[in-house]
């Protein structure tokens, strides 16, 4: 199975990111148990705090740098760099670089927008930025 880059349309998550879904199984491909997405978060740019019950992702970063915030911890990120973010960790990255920051997020079970959640009530990673 093959799918071409140009084929796969650009669109914002929950998390306010742009992605491609590369493979996907509800849209391309026939995968049963995880997705590939290509991210990219503009300079200055952070995604929307958030965790997922279900999904467990890696992020494995392409281009650019920046700020990974996972629970309580935060840590920089750069080309090259893979994270691993538990279902339940609630998470979010800051592109801190000068050009985009584009990174591949592979999730398993599969990205669904309904396993996006959102903590208003308490403390968000990077809230003191």
């Amino acid at each position: 199975m093959k799918n071409a880059y140009k084929d796969c349309r650009p669109y914002r998550t929950k998390d306010n990111s742009e992605i491609r879904e590369l493979l996907h199984p509800a849209n391309n491909s026939s995968l049963k148990n995880q997705s590939l997405a290509e991210a990219r978060v503009a300079t200055g740019e952070k995604t929307r705090c958030h965790f997922h019950k279900q999904s467990e992702e890696i992020y494995f970063i392409l281009k650019g740098k920046g700020r990974m915030f996972i629970d309580n911890t935060s840590f920089d990120v750069t080309a090259g760099d893979s994270i691993l973010i538990a279902p339940s960790a609630l998470h979010c990255i800051e592109n801190s670089g000068s050009c985009t920051l584009v990174f591949l997020c592979c999730c398993a079970p599969a990205y669904q927008h309904d396993d996006t959640y959102f903590i208003n009530d308490k403390k968000q990673p990077g809230s003191a930025l």
